[in-house]
């Protein structure tokens, strides 16, 4: 029999119908700001698709259409009463899910979906329908915990799809790499007392949450060592990223020996990105799935699942997101990242003394126990 080469690809119209309103940046003061659109807005997601389809790459992907995941699959995760307040506020004009978070009418389901999508992409891949899948969900899930929406998140999307996949699917071993510039708290959170999962997060460090993702985060209890923060300076770059996963990534992985590696991909991390102050750009994403899909090639048959997180930059969250699926569907379009060589060539690019002692701090966490 013929091994799978396939990349699913899952998205959705309804995700971007997901209406987070008008906001005043990230302060709730409205004295002196001037409302504008909501940087979690439909634009970044639907010109990351809408790329991907001009470029010619749908006949190449396997689509995937989500399925909407049952209460009882999101209970997995968060309380009963954080549900029911989200659904509360959703059958009527909307709300907040808690710290950042505000949603429009509908927003339930919307949610519902984007959990959904998310084990839709990671059933195909263990089904062996797919080698690889991107789920381009909406709204994002990894900031949120188990009774708070945090960060534009409602519900923990790939949270809930791995605990769905550990719950049905005899899957033991799971780990995630997150490499949106936000900290992933929601995922460390679900998972810190846990060592059947990895969970990595390369991040911006002390900026979002601020008090969170910090080097000396490692779990407790049971899930002591297989917690892995790796707080990068502001302004790291090309460089900084590639020796983070090789020298962090990789061996963390090689010790652990998932049976599927899960990424909360965000790519706010680009440097033209408003949230974020990082120096990324479409080829420093390209050669990270690059490394990822190596490891899990060696690992776990190949299985690696991605999951939309945050990226706000509509011009070029779409030049990253096609270099990730021409990676993943090993297929090159004729499309070509028209800033990437400025970009390359931009001062700072190459890893910097200080990005390389954080590494190197970050290295010395990576004897996972056995």
């Amino acid at each position: 029999m013929a091994a799978v080469t396939k990349t699913g690809w899952v998205s959705h119209e309804r995700y971007m119908w997901h209406d987070t309103g008008r906001a005043t940046a990230l302060s709730p003061d409205r004295r002196w700001i001037q409302a504008f659109e909501h940087y979690e807005n439909p634009e970044t997601k639907r010109r990351f698709r809408n790329l991907v389809e001009v470029a010619g790459l749908f006949d190449d992907l396997v689509v995937l259409p989500p399925r909407i995941a049952t209460v009882n699959e999101i209970l997995r995760f968060h309380t009963p009463a954080y549900v029911d307040r989200i659904r509360a506020m959703s059958d009527a004009s909307g709300g907040n899910a808690g710290e950042g978070t505000p949603f429009s009418a509908g927003a339930f389901e919307i949610a519902l979906l984007a959990a959904g999508g998310t084990i839709t992409a990671l059933d195909a891949v263990l089904d062996g329908r797919v080698r690889n899948a991107y789920a381009l969900v909406r709204p994002p899930g990894h900031h949120a915990e188990a009774d708070l929406g945090r960060g534009f998140c409602i519900f923990n999307n790939v949270v809930v799809a791995i605990q769905h996949a550990r719950a049905t699917r005899a899957i033991r071993r799971v780990a995630t790499v997150d490499w949106d510039v936000h900290h992933g708290n929601g995922t460390e959170k679900a998972f810190y007392r846990d060592p059947d999962v990895l969970t990595i997060s390369i991040h911006q460090d002390r900026w979002y949450p601020a008090d969170s993702g910090g080097l000396d985060e490692r779990g407790e209890g049971p899930g002591e060592g297989f917690n892995i923060n790796v707080p990068l300076p502001p302004g790291s770059g090309h460089g900084a990223y590639l020796a983070t996963i090789e020298r962090v990534v990789v061996p963390a992985l090689h010790a652990f020996r998932p049976e599927v590696v899960v990424v909360p991909s965000g790519f706010d991390g680009g440097m033209y990105d408003p949230l974020g102050r990082m120096m990324a750009y479409s080829e420093t994403y390209r050669a990270m799935t690059r490394m990822l899909m190596t490891a899990a090639d060696a690992l776990c048959g190949g299985r690696l699942v991605l999951s939309h997180e945050g990226g706000y930059s509509p011009i070029y969250v779409p030049f990253c997101g096609l270099a990730v699926m021409e990676e993943l569907s090993g297929v090159k379009t004729a499309v070509d990242d028209p800033m990437a060589a400025r970009s390359a060539s931009a001062g700072g690019q190459e890893l910097q003394p200080h990005q390389d002692e954080l590494i190197r701090r970050a290295e010395r966490l990576v004897s996972l126990p056995r």
